[in-house]
């Protein structure tokens, strides 16, 4: 029962790293982006602390100092820890849909560890025009 108690946390974010890495490979995302997040959720379920022991004692450099867990995710698995949600995850769950396309918000971590985003609008493309036959 410690278990269960002790390491949901890790199993659940681990779960929402690779979701995430799913939603990201379905809309086209960078690969890099896309490892990123599996190599992370791979280092979560191994990890045998307790993400939440490692973020209460050290903080976002006690994530950072896992392997494959850079200040990105290391922001994304913080959020998730204090307040349960994951907001990038909630946006990649909702399908987004624009006046003449479909919507998708990139995300990027910037040198100091912020993450920002941008929305891109896929616009189908037009049929080519075909002759008119007699």
């Amino acid at each position: 029962m410690l278990f269960s108690a002790v390491m949901y946390d890790n199993l659940r974010i681990a779960a929402r790293l690779r979701e995430a890495a799913e939603r990201l490979e379905e809309q086209g995302d960078n690969a890099f982006r896309v490892g990123a997040y599996r190599r992370a959720a791979d280092t979560v379920d191994h990890c045998d602390t307790p993400l939440r022991e490692i973020f209460d004692a050290r903080g976002g450099s006690g994530l950072r100092a896992l392997p494959g867990i850079g200040p990105g995710i290391a922001a994304a698995i913080a959020e998730m820890l204090t307040t349960g949600r994951w907001m990038l995850l909630e946006r990649l769950r909702r399908p987004r849909y624009g006046a003449q396309g479909r919507e998708r918000v990139l995300s990027y971590v910037d040198d100091e560890g912020a993450e920002h985003e941008c929305v891109v609008i896929e616009m189908p493309r037009p049929l080519p025009a075909t002759p008119l036959r007699k």
